[in-house]
């Protein structure tokens, strides 16, 4: 089997007690699975130390790359800036908050066979709080019902994609509705799709930007003009 070239990014927001370990457990991974990779961190403005801890691993980590945004862009903002960024053929993404194992990685690779584009993991348990569990199985059936998408898991955000059917798409959610985006648009690109089981970790710090009232609001406006432009157009 011939190693793909690989870039990895991570949306950082105020993830100083977790950025330093997924971007080692990358490294660790990529040596095995890859030929060349990058990673990447995309501090989306944080107020914690997350860019002094980032400065020091840049001593560390040759291949690594950081983007700081000057201003807080949003999730949307931060996975446009990645997939901007990203060089080599296959793009692979997750969050820096610790909730998923970077590890779990290396069982992406296999399963991106010549007829596959995308391999999406699906929670193998959700480790959150009884409402957000709630909230994110409703989203879900909603979302795919709504979107006619195909995927089980639309909101899991580890996921690796080939940069070729990246190319041909215009994202421009700033919220969370641009995880909804990308696998639609990706979808209707011809991208074929594989899910495979991943872990999924109770959040030991810090607080979920998802489930604030101006997220959910921005989140929730920006899926109907989503639908409105894709249905309606």
């Amino acid at each position: 089997m011939i190693k793909p070239s690989v870039s990895v990014f991570f949306p950082c927001f105020n993830d100083e007690k977790t950025i330093s370990q997924l971007v080692r457990g990358a490294k660790k991974a990529l040596e095995k699975a890859a030929a060349k990779y990058e990673i990447i961190v995309i501090d989306d403005g944080s107020t914690d130390d997350s860019r002094g801890e980032l400065s020091k691993l840049r001593r560390e980590i040759r291949n690594l790359r950081l983007i700081f945004h000057r201003q807080n862009r949003g999730y949307g903002g931060v996975l446009r800036s990645g997939f901007k960024a990203a060089k080599y053929d296959l793009v692979f993404y997750t969050d820096g908050d610790g909730q998923y194992d970077v590890r779990d990685l290396e069982l992406l690779f296999p399963l991106l066979t010549p007829d596959i584009d995308v391999v999406n993991g699906i929670k193998m348990e959700r480790n959150d709080a009884w409402y957000r569990k709630l909230a994110g199985y409703g989203y879900n059936f909603l979302v795919r019902n709504l979107f006619n998408i195909r995927i089980f898991d639309v909101d899991c955000d580890f996921r690796l994609i080939r940069k070729t059917k990246l190319q041909g798409i215009d994202l421009g959610c700033s919220s969370g509705a641009i995880c909804v985006e990308l696998v639609k648009k990706l979808q209707d690109n011809g991208a074929g799709f594989r899910e495979v089981t991943v872990h999924h970790y109770e959040r030991k710090f810090g607080s979920s930007q998802f489930f604030k009232p101006k997220r959910l609001w921005q989140t929730a406006i920006e899926l109907i003009k989503l639908w409105t432009e894709i249905y309606l157009k």
